[in-house]
């Protein structure tokens, strides 16, 4: 059997230009709005480094409109970024099937913008899986999906579906199901909402900082800040 060419891959990273109040909205009860911003910015750049570690692919960001110059500005010349028909991420996943799956089918994976903690490995199986299946699912350990890869364009996959809750995956498969697609899966794992993320992100990364180092300096920051502050609220 003739193993496809690496040339038909294609790597999109899901992002948001990191802008206060716009991004991982669910840490701000634990986080000012700069210290967000600052970490979501971290774990974008590393996971455009992690996307770029991988050879013979395409790295692409599909994002909101509005966000097209700012990212366009924080990735380079050398990663497309491209704007989304529509709004919400549901739509964002429609965008990125119909965009790149023409005008020859390729092997297409979409995955978040905060997943600089994801081995490279996972990346490099999920495009093995899809060359022998029609989608690709990776699991996250709340009920949603981190990665979908896929070779053509399946809008009814997303459609007026309402993203970010505990059953996304399930609503995924079932429509997978339905539309009679052959799915293999990615490894499940975990992405960063909540405040309990990052300390496991920070168990991870403090033992392998260079695995993401801009969201290794941030959160060795953080806990140097938090640390201070314990040693001076004990002085008082």
């Amino acid at each position: 059997m003739l193993r496809p060419s690496g040339r038909d891959r294609v790597l999109v990273i899901m992002a948001k230009a990191p802008k206060p109040g716009a991004v991982k909205t669910r840490l701000a009860s634990h986080l000012s709005a700069s210290a967000v911003t600052d970490f979501y910015r971290c774990l974008l750049e590393d996971t455009l480094n992690l996307a770029r570690s991988l050879s013979d692919l395409q790295v692409a960001i599909m994002c909101p409109d509005p966000d097209v110059i700012d990212l366009t500005q924080l990735a380079g010349p050398e990663t497309t970024v491209i704007a989304q028909k529509g709004d919400g991420l549901a739509a964002g996943l429609i965008s990125v099937f119909e965009h790149f799956a023409q005008p020859a089918p390729r092997r297409i994976i979409a995955f978040n913008s905060d997943s600089p903690h994801l081995p490279r490995v996972i990346l490099e199986e999920a495009f093995e899986t899809l060359s022998a299946h029609d989608l690709v699912v990776g699991p996250t350990h709340d009920g949603g999906y981190y990665l979908v890869g896929a070779k053509a364009s399946h809008p009814a996959l997303f459609a007026n579906d309402g993203m970010g809750t505990n059953s996304a995956l399930e609503r995924l498969l079932l429509r997978a199901r339905n539309l009679d697609l052959s799915l293999g899966f990615a490894p499940p794992f975990y992405d960063i909402d909540v405040a309990d993320d990052l300390t496991r992100l920070w168990e991870e990364l403090r033992l392998v900082p260079a695995r993401a180092p801009h969201t290794a300096q941030w959160l060795k920051q953080r806990e140097l800040v938090a640390a201070q502050s314990r040693i001076d609220a004990e002085e008082l």
